[in-house]
């Protein structure tokens, strides 16, 4: 069931960037529930910094930017971080995803501006802050004692959910017999979802469970299809 965060006046601020509107499409399910549990109620106080982790496709950055629309957050992303004026972020709330691109000054800054009346930093990223390759110590030591809370790789509610979504943007309506069925056999990833659906999609054809039966078999043998002929060709 789709879910949205709960709404509080927690270090409500005017919003200074375009946020993502997403509360009402973000699905929670037993992959993101403790994520989603933690930031409704975070942060509890001043000065706080925490990062949200999992891998590719999890959701994480569809939550942190609801939290962020929630307490009026400026979001940053990357490496992009370094050209936003320190100034402007003081006493404020931060987003940063992909934040293990940026720099190590620019992390530094951004985790001490954090400690201002009115601050905190949310750091989005793949790998945990404590796998992250920095050259100050201090940053180091920083990123080590982050709270850091993990996201799994997306369940079969999300992954369903992924799909409708997907599926959605071409004007295809599904059966669920499809869903369930793309589900139990694609991998779990964003990744895969966006092939399995342009693969339908290119078909031109009704989606239909023995549609979706042959374009994964064609995708599964293509790898040796290929093998072959280049091996003639040799």
């Amino acid at each position: 069931m789709p879910g949205r965060l709960a709404m509080t006046d927690q270090l409500r601020l005017p919003l200074q960037s375009d946020v993502p509107q997403g509360a009402s499409t973000f699905v929670r399910s037993a992959s993101n529930e403790e994520a989603v549990r933690v930031l409704e109620r975070w942060p509890d106080a001043a000065g706080q910094v925490m990062a949200i982790c999992g891998p590719a496709g999890c959701g994480k950055s569809h939550l942190a930017a609801i939290w962020a629309e929630r307490v009026g957050a400026v979001a940053l992303n990357g490496a992009e971080a370094a050209h936003h004026d320190p100034l402007e972020l003081e006493g404020r709330p931060v987003l940063l995803d992909i934040a293990q691109d940026a720099d190590d000054e620019t992390l530094f800054h951004l985790i001490n501006l954090a400690q201002a009346d009115g601050g905190a930093l949310l750091l989005v990223s793949r790998p945990s802050p404590r796998f992250w390759k920095v050259q100050v110590p201090d940053l180091r030591s920083r990123l080590d004692s982050i709270r850091v809370t993990a996201m799994e790789e997306p369940d079969d509610v999300v992954l369903a959910a992924i799909l409708r979504a997907r599926f959605a943007e071409r004007s295809i309506t599904p059966t669920d017999e499809v869903i369930d069925y793309l589900v139990r056999r694609i991998d779990r990833s964003a990744a895969a979802v966006e092939d399995v659906v342009a693969r339908l999609d290119e078909q031109h054809r009704p989606v239909t469970r023995a549609l979706a039966r042959q374009v994964l078999e064609a995708a599964q043998t293509l790898p040796d299809e290929e093998d072959a002929a280049d091996d003639e060709e040799n």
